[in-house]
């Protein structure tokens, strides 16, 4: 039997509804912090639903989500906030984890999606500098070899999720999203060996969605402001 067999009784707990209605499901959310949660999201119009496969973690839903559907009906949620987990996933559950995405996402919706950048870190590989410290995480030192295949220390623990099935470059977690049925996915580079991705569905309003990231960091929308600026004589 496999950790998400056993996970099929479980039900999300009793949460008090914002004001607003907006909900955000934060899938593979583990402990729970609010720094784990993106700033975005932490206004005070948002609701947010934790879903992870490991039920020490204490989340509302504990499932995986590669499947949802016992636990989350069609169109229910506003947005979905993914930090570090679809390099969890096997290559072959990533399509079926975002099309879970896209299911449980009002048509107006969005997912936000960062993870590992591989190719920051393949020319460390090439360089031979596997073991080399790059920064420190709340899990503790990080190397290439982290970034890579899982944090080693936790998988030592006994944290087996903590293991990478697979990776991720731009141009492939931008394909993969499109390829899902997302209408658009914008990309980021990340100060931090990461990605960012915002994808979008199809009737999401950008004018609203610009406003959410406004003063974020997250400047998803700097190609835009770009193309209107006027040149200078």
């Amino acid at each position: 039997m496999s950790a998400e067999d056993t996970t099929a009784a479980s039900m999300p707990r009793e949460q008090k509804v914002s004001p607003s209605g907006k909900r955000v499901l934060h899938v593979g959310c583990g402990m729970p912090l609010d720094t784990k949660l993106c700033t975005v999201f932490r206004k005070s119009e948002w609701q947010e639903v934790r879903l992870d496969i490991d039920a020490t973690v204490s989340p509302n839903i504990v499932g995986s989500m590669v499947d949802m559907r016992p636990w989350i009906a069609d169109q229910t949620f506003d947005a979905i906030w993914s930090s570090h987990n679809l390099e969890h996933l096997d290559a072959h559950d990533v399509p079926m984890a975002l099309k879970e995405f896209i299911r449980v996402l009002i048509p107006s919706g969005f997912a936000l999606i960062t993870c590992p950048d591989l190719a920051e870190i393949a020319p460390l590989v090439a360089k031979g500098r596997l073991e080399q410290h790059l920064y420190t995480s709340p899990a503790g030192p990080i190397t290439p070899l982290d970034v890579l295949f899982g944090h080693a220390k936790a998988i030592e623990a006994g944290n087996v999720f903590m293991r990478h099935n697979t990776g991720f470059t731009e141009e492939r977690l931008g394909r993969v999203l499109i390829e899902a049925g997302f209408s658009e996915a914008r990309m980021l580079k990340g100060e931090c060996y990461d990605l960012w991705a915002l994808a979008l569905m199809p009737k999401c309003r950008l004018d609203e969605v610009r406003e959410l990231f406004r003063g974020t960091g997250l400047d998803f929308f700097r190609d835009e402001a770009s193309a209107a600026a006027p040149s200078l004589p």
